[in-house]
């Protein structure tokens, strides 16, 4: 298992998901080469729940990175997990064409973020 999906394993331990019972963790590799973590945090108002990726990418940027090669993404569903349609427009902020690993317990994935947002409305659109 490569060492940024070993990563966003750990940070799924720490997920905060007592009404889905579906924890993700989220690692995020900036192009210094430091990785950030990430996990869901839930509310019972779901409209507040934050998702792993998301929390990965703010706890990178508050430490002032903003370019970013790889992200991975874990957990223990049987289908891999992408992100969800919010996630994916946030990582267009800061990446072109983001390295997009998913990973669980049985296999792993990797793609583009591309592939999953491939027209993104971001500023590198205009």
């Amino acid at each position: 298992m490569n060492e940024l999906v070993k990563k966003a394993r750990e940070a799924r331990a720490c997920s905060y998901s007592p009404y889905s019972r579906f924890g993700v963790g989220a690692a995020i590799r900036a192009k210094s080469g430091k990785v950030y973590l990430g996990c869901n945090v839930e509310n019972c108002s779901y409209g507040l729940t934050v998702c792993a990726e998301r929390v990965a990418v703010c706890n990178a940027v508050s430490d002032g990175a903003r370019d970013f090669e790889a992200l991975a993404i874990f957990t223990e569903a049987e289908d891999l997990t992408p992100p969800c349609g919010a996630c994916r427009q946030v990582l267009s902020e800061f990446s072109k064409d983001l390295t997009i690993i998913l990973a669980n317990p049985g296999g792993k994935k990797e793609l583009r973020l591309s592939e999953l947002l491939p027209l993104p409305f971001n500023k590198h659109t205009f």
